[in-house]
């Protein structure tokens, strides 16, 4: 009775939109296969029903891996001596995107590392240029903190998403993660500040980060359920050899896809990417992170220098399906699944 009693719990979910932290728990724990056949169907119920057949593909620019912060689990910390720093001008990002366009993009991700050496003018600057270029689209950055004035400023230059993760919702959990000069409260309030602002904003977890419990994950799941993100990344931890947390285990696949189907279920609007990191960990992992309710991919379209430098974690795919020239590639494997690539900026339905 235990087992069905727990499918029963997944169909209450979908019914419901929530649970309490005990049933949560027992969905994210289960070792019953029929759970997890239900909450993939339930799933991809809801996520047809909002999104239709559509995976929308966002351009992932990596345009610097310089960084001012030293998270203990992040390949490119400033402590990190074994890397090859780079960064990319405008001109090299106004390239990419050029390429991606060409291409079907329609969103562009420009993504690093808490690099100051941009100026708040630079980025404008270059927000500017690119929705001047190319009007049809959406940017989107992922540059970590700043002051609530620098988000308007680029806000206000086109800038129409941002993504920051907030890697947990736990201040002792986040203070395992990262030294003392950073601060789980000022991230949140940067969250809140770029929502304000008029941001669709994007935050997001690793699943079994090191000293990660399952009730972290609640805890995770009850801040997405009161924040509303428009967009929800989840990837599984993967360590990287240059960090103290290099002989740690990789984060649960089935653990990773379970809480991508509970989020799903829960706020049904949300983007939600099937990550790197899960192709990363499982060659099916993009595709069983559709199928657990997932509706975004982001294909790498930096160069080819940046893609084998920016290594957040140990074996990032940076070609092959991860790579902006193979995006036929990904839509067929995506239709062999009744899915599409969905050539559009691809917002939330949500205002």
């Amino acid at each position: 009775m235990k087992n069905m009693s727990t499918v029963n719990l997944v169909e209450k979910l979908y019914k419901e939109h929530n649970l309490s932290d005990s049933e949560l728990k027992e969905i994210l724990l289960t070792t019953d296969s029929e759970v997890d056949k239900t909450l993939q169907k339930y799933a991809q119920k809801v996520r047809d029903k909002v999104f239709g057949k559509n995976v929308y593909i966002r351009g992932l620019i990596e345009v610097s891996n310089y960084c001012k912060n030293d998270c203990y689990y992040c390949g490119i910390r400033r402590s990190n001596k074994n890397i090859c720093r780079y960064r990319l001008t405008k001109e090299q990002i106004l390239d990419c995107c050029k390429k991606g366009y060409e291409l079907g993009f329609r969103t562009f991700v420009l993504q690093g590392g808490e690099d100051f050496h941009y100026s708040d003018d630079d980025i404008c600057s270059i927000v500017s240029e690119i929705k001047s270029n190319f009007g049809d689209c959406a940017v989107t950055l992922s540059i970590g903190e700043r002051s609530y004035e620098s988000y308007k400023k680029y806000y206000d230059a086109g800038a129409d998403r941002f993504l920051l993760r907030e890697e947990t919702s736990n201040p002792l959990h986040y203070g395992k993660l990262h030294p003392q000069e950073m601060s789980l409260e000022n991230r949140i309030q940067c969250l809140y500040n770029l929502k304000e602002i008029g941001y669709q904003v994007g935050c997001g977890i690793m699943i079994g980060s090191p000293y990660q419990t399952v009730d972290d994950i609640i805890l995770d799941l009850r801040f997405f359920q009161k924040f509303m993100p428009h967009m929800i990344g989840i990837g599984p931890f993967v360590p990287h050899k240059d960090t103290d947390f290099r002989d740690k285990p990789i984060g649960d696949l089935k653990l990773t896809l379970r809480t991508l189907g509970i989020i799903r279920l829960m706020i049904n609007d949300v983007l939600l990417p099937s990550t790197t990191a899960l192709s990363t960990i499982d060659p099916k992992g993009r595709i069983l992170g559709i199928l657990y309710g997932g509706n975004v991919v982001m294909p790498n379209l930096s160069p080819q220098f940046a893609k084998e430098n920016y290594t957040l974690y140990d074996g990032k795919l940076s070609t092959g399906k991860e790579s902006g020239e193979m995006v036929k590639e990904l839509e067929k494997s995506l239709k062999n699944f009744g899915y599409s690539i969905e050539i559009s900026r691809g917002d939330t339905p949500r205002k």
